[in-house]
């Protein structure tokens, strides 16, 4: 008969490390970065914690993987012979959904900023500049703006969703109504833009704002481009 450390080997065996992956994406999901244990995820392979630890060392390293196989997926579904501001506006909203899906994702693009998964980002909307004739003496700049809106907007708009019950869409207008009153309210002498805008609150579309954005840093680079020859 087979001892125990020989039916965890067994099962150890059978594991790969984008099963352990694929398991904590959804643990991330359903529970948040607390609900990640070893213990937790052990549980839902039906292994040993163990067998776990012969792939991925340690919890960091786990979430680094895990935002590495959301991202790669991003990354992927973005076609390389794309239009190059049309590559950068898919990346872009591909990484905007995919945080506003998985938001733990945000929190660990910021806490490990030179990360494989940051990585392929910077190099996505990078990589294309060239072929919109930006110089390559502006192309740092221009692509540093690109990534510090993408993940400042994604973020914030992840963790405004955490606000409201998730996939409640009458929750989310009533929620947008409320700040709309609110702002509708404010001194008008020291808030009169915010007052003008709190129509403009309840009904406006996120991905489209963001692409709105997007583009509007798209047209300021071309406009460099342009005033430098």
């Amino acid at each position: 008969m087979a001892t125990r450390a020989q039916r965890a080997e067994r099962r150890g065996d059978a594991l790969s490390k984008e099963r352990i992956v694929e398991a904590a994406i959804g643990i991330l999901d359903s529970e948040g970065e607390k609900g990640l244990t070893f213990r937790a995820l052990a549980a839902r392979l039906a292994t040993g914690a163990g067998a776990i630890y012969w792939h991925v060392a340690n919890k960091d390293e786990l979430l680094a993987a895990a935002t590495d196989g959301v991202v790669t997926r991003v990354v992927a579904d973005v076609s390389q012979g794309e239009d190059p501001r049309e590559g950068i506006r898919s990346l872009a909203l591909g990484v905007f959904d995919a945080i506003d899906a998985h938001p733990w994702v945000g929190a660990q693009l910021s806490r490990e900023p030179w990360g494989s998964a940051l990585l392929q980002i910077f190099e996505g909307l990078g990589g294309r500049l060239r072929g919109l004739g930006v110089p390559e003496a502006e192309q740092f700049d221009s692509a540093s703006a690109l990534l510090n809106y993408v993940l400042g907007a994604a973020a914030q708009n992840a963790a405004n969703a955490r606000l409201v019950l998730p996939g409640a869409a009458t929750d989310r207008s009533a929620f947008l109504g409320g700040l709309a009153a609110r702002w509708a309210e404010l001194d008008a002498a020291r808030y009169p833009f915010l007052r003008r805008m709190a129509a403009e609150l309840p009904a406006h579309d996120d991905r489209a704002q963001f692409l709105a954005g997007i583009d509007l840093i798209l047209a300021g680079i071309d406009t460099a481009r342009r005033a430098h020859g």
